[in-house]
């Protein structure tokens, strides 16, 4: 079985790729925002063929039982900055894009053996993961957000980029989202910023133990 992950960022990259040794992973950088990420996506289908696709990396956090180093899985996936308007198509919802699921879902397979890793070690969470090209670093802004999804459980700018791409090309897709910050309770993104500085090293090990569960079912 042939897995692909990918990651927006180098220092991402650089922790993921630390972990995996075997050919039939194959971790990559798709850079910053919903374009990159679709084009990495797509890249990585066309040159590497995986069986299915991980999208990892750091995400906002938001709800009152999440918290910094937690994890977030995806059960759905959606836009927070996208909207079609109802002058066409009046059943298009806010988050959706006209002609494709109003929310992406990840293979049921791999939610399933996600939510298996639950342990007394691990905080997971399974939830709606909203993407944009936004870097949430204002209260303002989360509330806005979660004005429109305020059953989100995290907040990236990849994850659902990457779902539309594997759900048109038809490859099974789950995202894991390592809790970096919680923007309703930080003031300009400290709680990032001190993240990657003191306790960003290990945050990637539920993605790795998750493929280790795949390869070696």
């Amino acid at each position: 079985m042939k897995i692909g992950i990918i990651v927006a960022m180098d220092k991402e990259l650089r922790q993921l790729q630390q972990l995996f040794n075997d050919g039939n992973v194959l971790v990559q950088k798709c850079g910053i925002g919903k374009v990159n990420a679709a084009l990495g996506a797509q890249r990585m289908i066309n040159e590497f063929h995986p069986d299915c696709i991980i999208s990892s990396g750091c995400a906002g956090g938001n709800g009152d039982d999440v918290n910094i180093q937690d994890v977030v899985v995806s059960n759905e996936l959606c836009y927070h900055d996208v909207y079609c308007g109802t002058a066409i198509d009046t059943t298009t919802i806010y988050g959706q894009v006209q002609g494709l699921p109003a929310r992406f879902k990840p293979a049921p397979e791999l939610l399933e053996k996600a939510l298996s890793l639950q342990t007394s070690d691990i905080s997971l969470h399974q939830g709606l993961i909203v993407t944009g090209d936004w870097f949430v670093d204002t209260k303002e802004k989360m509330r806005e957000i979660v004005g429109h999804f305020p059953e989100a459980k995290a907040v990236d700018m990849e994850s659902c980029a990457i779902a539309q791409t594997c759900y048109i090309n038809k490859v099974p897709f789950i995202s894991f989202r390592v809790i970096s910050d919680i923007p309703l309770r930080d003031t300009d993104a400290s709680q990032y910023h001190n993240f990657w500085d003191t306790i960003a090293e290990h945050s990637f090990r539920v993605t790795h133990t998750f493929v280790e569960s795949v390869l070696n079912r």
